[in-house]
């Protein structure tokens, strides 16, 4: 069932065009990401959608009866509700019922009502219809997925007596994102749901969008995530949109295949055209020839001239150098205690970094990340503890608060007067690298959007050359194409590097060693992201094993025992098996729709589609592949229920 349509929306603010004859559809079950650069009307087309922006022309089309659920970036939710009421705001309906419920039941408790049976029946089937309503509606698991839910967003410890007005931006976005989740709307529209979730909180949301049976639609920064949810993906690009099928990786490849088929389709037809108007020029004055001449004349004038593909548009392009090395001991902290006030962030913590490696920084938030990189800068005290760099050590810091530049300074001057002997065109040059062309460059720092202040920031950063980066959460802010380009730079930089991040796809590409801060220590893991989460996972299963062992055989002395023992034995296999199958056929529909993608690709090839046994063949063959997806995903959806 299709629960949003959208054909040919435009929208433009003033005379400038945002959004051009944009097509959307998105079905039940489908998880769909909108991608394209900062600026190119992505949260636009959300709010379209969910009706807060107009839109000048074309169709929004939304089924009677779909729930629309949206949260826009950074959304905090507003309340003087304590925690817990506020999330029973969601399922003020079902406690109606309850309440009925009760009534009823002190009804049918009235010993005169006994007497009175046709009464008495009548109110017994109310009261049975009603449960069963009840318990459709998940009356009586409301309480628990409530629970799930905010322990899930990393609520678990709080009190839920808490005021919502007493906490913290960051865990207002979360609760806004619980109670959205809570509602289960039809469409889910998430606008950068994955700012202020650390990684922990980032896997059970993935876990939990990954079963969802509505449909959602995304607008992420966060390329790992969208690997792990997303099954179609539509960029946004030169105001125009563009279907890909698959995840954020199928979209880049399938991209650039496309860009590839299309430039050679325009240069054939190029070179078919500069081939009959050389035939026509040499041809059309004898008398002999004219007419095939002439015939050739009408064949390039019926010809549908395809227009020159465009590449992508431009991105930043730096590298980040420097100007001497540093000898193989970088940092030696040791011993190192941070607090606030009484309460102590860690205390006796080792970190060690030689030249070349490549830290990355994690644990959950709260745990002393930011702290820690503060403290190695000295721009906080430490109450004890030793801190000693290595010879010709030369220190680059990225503060995720310095992508909060608010300068009155105009683009130019903010880097000009850090270094002042430089010519003027030399420091246009760098900028132009980080995309501040023309005008941008007398822009004020202080009216930077978020994306814009980080690239700024980025670009004193590379102008320091220095041989030991320190970056806390170099990608926020930054769109997709800005990442990528900072982390080519990163790969290829020559120093050493210690940085925090929650974006476990630039882990995975710039880490070469996991140091977790958790409880106030350091767990080192050497390899990236992935790495550090099957080694975690092998160490908690091996730990579970040791504690049952030390535990002992389980006692079944009593026969009705042992057969539960064994029917929970049983109940785990069973279980094992049905996420096993459960994989199996995510990586079978994955296989399905790349393979149907490269047929629905192929069968735009002219070539292809002009020779009717050959396109009649593949779109038998597509034909296929749609049953056979379709039966998978049946399948998939029996097994996730």
């Amino acid at each position: 069932m299709i629960v949003l349509q959208c054909i040919n929306l435009s929208k433009s603010f003033g005379a400038e065009p945002i959004l051009s004859n944009i097509k959307l559809d998105i079905q039940t079950g489908e998880r769909l990401a909108l991608v394209g650069r900062n600026g190119a009307g992505k949260s636009t087309l959300l709010k379209i959608i969910a009706g807060q922006l107009s839109y000048d022309d074309g169709e929004l089309m939304l089924p009677k009866g779909v729930e629309l659920g949206y949260l826009a970036q950074d959304t905090g939710l507003e309340s003087n509700l304590s925690i817990w009421d506020e999330m029973l705001t969601v399922f003020e309906p079902l406690r109606q019922m309850e309440k009925q419920l009760r009534a009823l039941e002190v009804q049918m408790s009235d010993p005169d009502l006994l007497q009175n049976t046709p009464r008495y029946e009548k109110l017994l089937r109310e009261y049975d219809e009603k449960q069963l309503a009840f318990k459709d509606k998940g009356g009586y698991q409301y309480e628990a997925d409530i629970r799930t839910v905010l322990a899930g967003m990393n609520f678990a410890d709080f009190e839920y007596s808490t005021k919502i007005s007493t906490l913290s931006g960051g865990q207002k976005t979360r609760l806004a994102l619980a109670k959205l989740l809570l509602t289960k709307p039809d469409l889910l529209i998430l606008d950068e749901p994955t700012n202020h979730l650390d990684i922990s909180t980032l896997t059970w949301l993935e876990h939990y969008l990954l079963g969802y049976k509505g449909a959602i639609l995304i607008v992420s920064h966060d390329r790992y995530f969208l690997d792990k949810i997303v099954t179609k993906v539509v960029e946004i690009s030169r105001t125009k949109s563009i279907k890909y099928h698959g995840n954020y990786s199928n979209y880049l490849e399938e991209k650039a295949k496309r860009y590839e088929l299309e430039v050679k389709q325009y240069e054939k037809q190029q070179d078919q055209i500069a081939k009959l108007e050389d035939f026509i020029q040499k041809n059309i004055v004898r008398a002999s020839t004219t007419k095939r001449a002439q015939s050739r004349r009408k064949q390039l004038e019926k010809m549908e001239r395809l227009n020159r593909p465009p590449g992508s548009e431009k991105s930043a392009s730096f590298s980040f150098d420097i100007d001497r090395q540093s000898g193989n001991e970088v940092l030696r902290a040791t011993g190192l205690h941070a607090a606030y006030g009484e309460h102590s962030i860690f205390r006796n913590l080792d970190l060690a970094i030689d030249r070349g490696e490549s830290v990355a920084l994690i644990g959950p938030n709260g745990a002393g990340k930011s702290t820690l990189l503060k403290a190695l800068m000295k721009a906080i005290p430490l109450q004890d503890g030793t801190i000693r760099l290595g010879s010709n050590v030369t220190i680059g810091y990225y503060d995720q608060e310095q992508a909060n530049l608010k300068s009155n300074k105009l683009v130019l001057q903010e880097l000009w007067d850090d270094y002042p002997l430089l010519p003027e065109k030399e420091i246009r040059t760098v900028l132009g690298n980080f995309l501040f062309s023309g005008d941008d460059v007398l822009k004020p720092v202080s009216a930077l959007s978020g994306g814009e202040k980080a690239r700024l920031a980025l670009a004193k950063l590379m102008m320091q050359k220095a041989n030991f980066l320190i970056l806390d959460e170099p990608t926020n802010h930054l769109d997709l194409d800005a990442k990528e380009m900072l982390e080519a730079a990163l790969i290829d930089y020559p120093g050493t590097l210690l940085f925090v991040s929650h974006d476990r796809y630039f882990l995975n590409r710039i880490a070469t060693r996991m140091a977790e801060l958790e409880h106030g220590q350091i767990t080192n893991y050497l390899g990236d992201y992935d790495y550090y989460v099957t080694k975690k996972a092998e160490m908690q299963q091996r730990e579970k094993l040791e504690q049952e062992e030390a535990a002992g055989p389980v006692q079944t002395e009593d026969q009705s025992d042992k057969r539960n023992y064994e029917a929970d034995k049983e109940a785990k296999k069973l279980e094992r098996q049905r996420l096993r199958r459960i994989e199996e056929l995510e990586q079978h529909i994955e296989q399905a729709e790349t393979e149907l993608a490269e047929c629905e690709e192929a069968l735009c090839d002219p070539d292809v589609y002009s020779n009717h046994e050959e396109a009649q063949a593949l779109q038998q063959k597509i034909d296929d592949l749609q049953a056979t997806i379709e039966t998978y995903m049946e399948e998939w959806e029996q097994l996730q229920e």
